[in-house]
């Protein structure tokens, strides 16, 4: 690091004293909001059983709209794609579980933070609909874009966009 990189009025190696650590502004916090789930953490799949069990309030049938899945290596891919809609969940954390749970989907979708170049899903907040129709704005894991525009290209297709009746 050069003296020009270095900000104002602090040396190479100097420690941050705990009064400019307090003065960072706060992350802000996320919405706690259900998730849609779609494929492996679907009721009677295996990531189900593993992520999912004993953390959950509530879980029911809904709809993505705007959206389609491809085939994975043992796991589908949800991309965006306007006219389409996928089967899926609407998964609510049970109360005092959410935190946890959001931490380990966001481990099992490789998901590292909002446009990070690792990110194999990136976590986005769209509209899901319940079976009457009303819309839940939920958590859903989407293929990040790289991986999207491979699928898009030379992907296989879920028809009917459900995962458990492929």
């Amino acid at each position: 690091m050069t003296s020009a990189d270095r900000p104002e009025g602090r040396g190479e190696g100097t420690i941050p004293q705990v009064e400019e650590l307090l003065e960072l502004p706060e992350l802000p916090k996320l919405p706690e909001l259900p998730f849609f789930v779609y494929g492996t953490l679907r009721p009677g799949e295996v990531n189900h059983d593993l992520f999912l069990r004993g953390r959950t309030a509530a879980e029911e049938p809904a709809r993505l709209p705007d959206a389609a899945l491809y085939e994975g290596p043992g796991y589908p891919y949800a991309v965006d794609r306007p006219g389409s809609a996928i089967a899926g969940e609407l998964i609510t954390p049970a109360p005092g579980a959410y935190g946890e749970l959001l931490v380990a989907l966001d481990l099992l979708e490789e998901y590292a933070g909002p446009g990070h170049p690792a990110n194999i899903y990136d976590r986005t907040a769209r509209e899901a609909l319940r079976p009457d129709g009303t819309p839940v704005r939920a958590w859903v894991y989407l293929a990040a874009p790289p991986l999207a525009h491979h699928l898009a290209r030379s992907g296989t297709p879920i028809p009917g966009g459900d995962w458990l009746r492929r």
